[in-house]
């Protein structure tokens, strides 16, 4: 096939599997079934015909019930070091007159496979930029599909496990049955800077996609991942109240509750190595406030929408635990009987055990 056009795009990766299962992976219409979208999506049907001239096809489906198609013919087969096939679109991005090549070559690499991918004939940069995120996703999830430990080979936490935020998104994780990799790491560390410009934490890394800002992690986290929906599960309105404890929690309980008093007693800062007395004696009169606010959302109700826990409650229940650790925060605590018994609940989770952080 002759390019038509010079905008491409090329991409690499590590599998770790050998170059026969992976070359079989573009080939066989089970394994296509089982990888060939981003996430976020499922394939509802794949055919192939993996010899030169042959066809193939996969359908794409989303949440919302959108369908995005694409079929094309294998140029080129040479198992297991490369293959050529062309993409166009029945329901997609781009024209479905369009015919672009798909090159992939593979070669061994550390007992695996790394895997290059040339997706040329693109008629602007546009068209060609708008396809290298779907490319990125898919290949995460190729590599879930082949990789031993699943997941985890691609996706990463970057951050203090001591970090209330840090918890909240390794909770999200365990609720959506997400296997990942912990990198411990401080805030403003380099490898935090790569991806985060004002260095918090923390990061996720999907393969070489990243995210910071713990709301938008998991938002990522998901729309990415199959398993129980992280968002409260009544409509527009139950949407907008999860939002609203998110917004509480991060713009002012957190502040009083984490910042000025919880961390006094971790980082002492005050005369001698102690607690800073004032900035504790200021911040306990909001935590009382917060925390009656949240007596009173709670009310018969284990979460804070609904019936179901969703994100609000992720958000929430780390902090809680360091608040009950401390003298004051456990006498404010003894006050509210309906925010005891919703936190109870939560550590009963089981995503509560798995990412209790070691304190030292």
């Amino acid at each position: 096939m002759t390019e038509a056009a010079t905008f491409h795009l090329e991409m690499t990766r590590f599998i770790r599997a050998p170059r026969d299962k992976v070359f079989d992976a573009f080939t066989s219409q089970s394994a296509l079934a089982a990888w060939h979208c981003p996430r976020g999506m499922g394939v509802l049907e794949a055919t192939a015909d993996p010899r030169v001239g042959g066809k193939y096809r996969i359908v794409m489906g989303g949440r919302d019930g959108a369908k995005h198609i694409v079929r094309g013919e294998y140029q080129a087969l040479d198992r297991a070091d490369f293959l050529a096939y062309t993409w166009q679109w029945e329901a997609g991005s781009l024209p479905p007159d369009l015919k672009t090549l798909i090159e992939v070559t593979l070669t061994e690499q550390d007992g695996g496979t790394h895997l290059h991918m040339r997706h040329s004939g693109f008629p602007d940069t546009q068209s060609r930029d708008s396809h290298l995120g779907g490319w990125q996703s898919v290949y995460n999830r190729l590599a879930d599909y082949l990789d031993p430990s699943g997941s985890a080979a691609t996706v990463t936490v970057i951050g203090d496990p001591r970090s209330s935020y840090c918890r909240t998104v390794r909770m999200a994780l365990a609720e959506k049955g997400v296997a990942y990799t912990l990198q411990p790491l401080h805030p403003h560390t380099p490898e935090v800077l790569a991806h985060n410009p004002f260095g918090r934490i923390p990061v996720l890394c999907d393969g070489p996609i990243s995210f910071y800002e713990t709301r938008a992690i998991l938002g990522y986290i998901d729309e990415a991942f199959e398993g129980p929906s992280l968002l409260p599960q009544w409509g527009v309105t139950a949407h907008a109240r999860g939002e609203q404890w998110i917004s509480l929690v991060n713009c002012h309980a957190y502040d009083a509750m984490v910042r000025r008093y919880v961390l006094q007693y971790v980082f002492p800062k005050g005369e001698n190595g102690q607690p800073d007395r004032a900035v504790i004696d200021a911040a306990l009169p909001e935590i009382a406030r917060h925390l009656d606010t949240l007596e009173q959302a709670y009310g018969e109700r284990d979460y804070l929408v609904g019936t179901a826990m969703s994100m609000a409650d992720l958000f929430l229940a780390p902090i809680l635990a360091y608040v009950g650790m401390f003298p004051e925060g456990a006498a404010l605590l003894e006050k509210c009987p309906n925010v005891q018994r919703a936190h109870a609940a939560m550590r009963q989770r089981p995503s509560f055990a798995a990412t209790q952080p070691q304190l030292g």
